[in-house]
């Protein structure tokens, strides 16, 4: 017998000892709480049909009105404006590249652009002419979070990736940085083209004034920039983007509740989240153009429905309340979650955790196998951590801390659009980066169903137990979680 097998077989085992030892209601998740159930759910999901549900997609739409079935299925509450739906009024936008213009002028002269060899990652028309900029490793977080306002107001802000390292991370952080930040124009300096997202992007329709961003991977251009070159560099910037055009789109959070029994605490919640979209239908020709989105994120979204449905068969309801929430658009940069987070279904005064879903269902990850155990991002930063390994004691899963990528990761899910709101809000996932991530081959039959459905049935126990205790987790007094402690107070102050 191979390996691989004889380590599902005995986290199998593990498992199926583990619930036997479970007391009273946590028996009944152990039993609701199967791979065959979380195989049908990600299995549909994650099927051609849904043509990768991308934002926005008939797809997309097809996956809400499952997950919304499946809720009905469980018995919860739809909490939406419209039944199980939050719905949120977008634009969707596509870019215009006819026409534009991205010169540099330093001590050499003037370099331009040449069109092949840039792209436009956000769009928005722009002018500039002669702007300074001020330049950062775009990969090096903490040079990023040390910039203020007054250093890039209105400049143009140029974020170098040196070859060999990843843009993706920090595109999603994109719309927060060029709020807090406010320059007049993003430049990612990068050694290879295309954009890290789809070139359509989500804008709300109420949103402020977007700043442009721009992806340039032209050798004259980024040698101009001082590409790979730390301090700063003295040039000025020109550039023409013209007016994108956008088209009016509604898309949709998914949004049911179990009530709690406690007549006081039932007015207060624990969110369970994931997103459930992924990177639609890309590229031509030859080969396999639906990137299906298995793992990132059908396990997430399927743990949520089978968690909701294990938890809401128990014959005793916790404490508090239980909200399971499905978010669109965390691929673009975790606009579905910033939606909750600017219009919650639930007072955040009232919302007591988050535990987010993401990537729970691949084992061969980070290099290596991570059967048996389950990370959570941002492991010190909050007491929710402590629920979720005390859990884990209690189901037979190791609950573990990637040193090295765990605060990294903690940006780059739907978590912290809840923890910017002050909420406690972790990720858990088996692995941070597998095999066929963001790639078209992320397909269902890949997924270890039976480690799933033990990471899951830990999900549900500390959910329960932290829905069904009178303490709050908090924040930990720590440098990394002081925004949020001040967005908690703030929170907190304003009901």
């Amino acid at each position: 017998m191979k390996k691989p097998v004889l380590l599902a077989l005995a986290v199998f085992v593990a498992a199926v000892a583990a619930a036997q030892t479970l007391p009273g209601n946590l028996q009944v998740i152990a039993s609701r709480l199967t791979a065959n159930e979380l195989k049908a759910d990600i299995s549909f999901l994650a099927s051609d049909a849904l043509e990768g549900r991308g934002t926005p997609s008939r797809g997309l739409e097809i996956a809400a009105e499952y997950i919304a079935a499946q809720f009905r299925r469980a018995g919860l509450e739809p909490a939406g404006d419209h039944d199980y739906f939050q719905t949120a009024a977008y634009v969707n936008v596509t870019p215009n590249a006819q026409g534009m213009e991205f010169s540099v002028e330093g001590a050499n002269g003037t370099v331009k652009a040449k069109s092949i060899s840039m792209a436009l990652q956000q769009a928005a028309a722009v002018d500039l002419s002669k702007v300074p900029m001020v330049k950062v490793a775009g990969s090096d977080a903490a040079a990023v979070s040390a910039l203020a306002a007054d250093q890039v107001r209105g400049k143009v802000l140029v974020l170098d990736f040196p070859e060999g390292t990843n843009a993706i991370l920090a595109t999603r952080q994109l719309p927060a940085l060029a709020a807090r930040l406010q320059p007049a124009l993003i430049v990612l300096l990068r050694a290879g083209g295309q954009p890290t997202n789809m070139s359509a992007r989500l804008r709300e329709v109420t949103a402020a004034p977007v700043v442009p961003a721009l992806l340039v991977w032209d050798e004259a251009v980024r040698t101009a920039l001082g590409a790979g070159r730390p301090g700063t560099v003295e040039a000025l910037v020109s550039v023409h983007i013209p007016a994108p055009t956008s088209t009016p789109v509604q898309v949709h959070n998914v949004v049911g509740v179990l009530r709690g029994s406690d007549p006081e605490l039932r007015d207060t919640y624990v969110l369970v989240t994931a997103h459930y979209d992924h990177l639609g239908v890309r590229g031509t020709g030859e080969g396999d153009h639906i990137f299906n989105g298995a793992n990132d994120d059908g396990s997430g979204t399927a743990s949520v429905i089978e968690v909701a449905y294990a938890l809401a068969a128990l014959p005793t309801r916790p404490k508090r309340s239980i909200a399971f929430v499905t978010f669109f658009g965390e691929e673009l940069g975790l606009v579905g979650s910033r939606y909750y987070g600017a219009h919650p279904v639930f007072p955040l005064a009232k919302t007591v955790a988050d535990l987010n879903l993401e990537q729970l269902g691949r084992t061969d990850v980070d290099g290596g196998s991570s059967v048996g155990l389950v990370n959570v991002t941002g492991f010190d930063y909050s007491t929710l951590t402590d629920a979720v390994a005390k859990a884990g004691n209690e189901t037979g899963l190791q609950v573990t801390k990637n040193a090295k990528l765990n605060e990294l990761f903690f940006a780059q899910s739907d978590n912290q659009a809840l923890a910017d709101a002050g909420v406690p809000a972790h990720t858990l996932s088996v692995g941070y980066m597998f095999p066929d991530y963001h790639k078209a081959s992320d397909e269902w039959s890949k997924i270890d169903y039976a480690n799933l459905a033990l990471v899951d049935r830990t999900v549900a126990v500390a959910v329960y137990e932290v829905a069904d205790s009178a303490d709050t987790p908090q924040w930990k007094d720590i440098p990394q979680t002081q925004r949020y402690i001040k967005a908690r107070q703030a929170t907190l102050g304003g009901k």
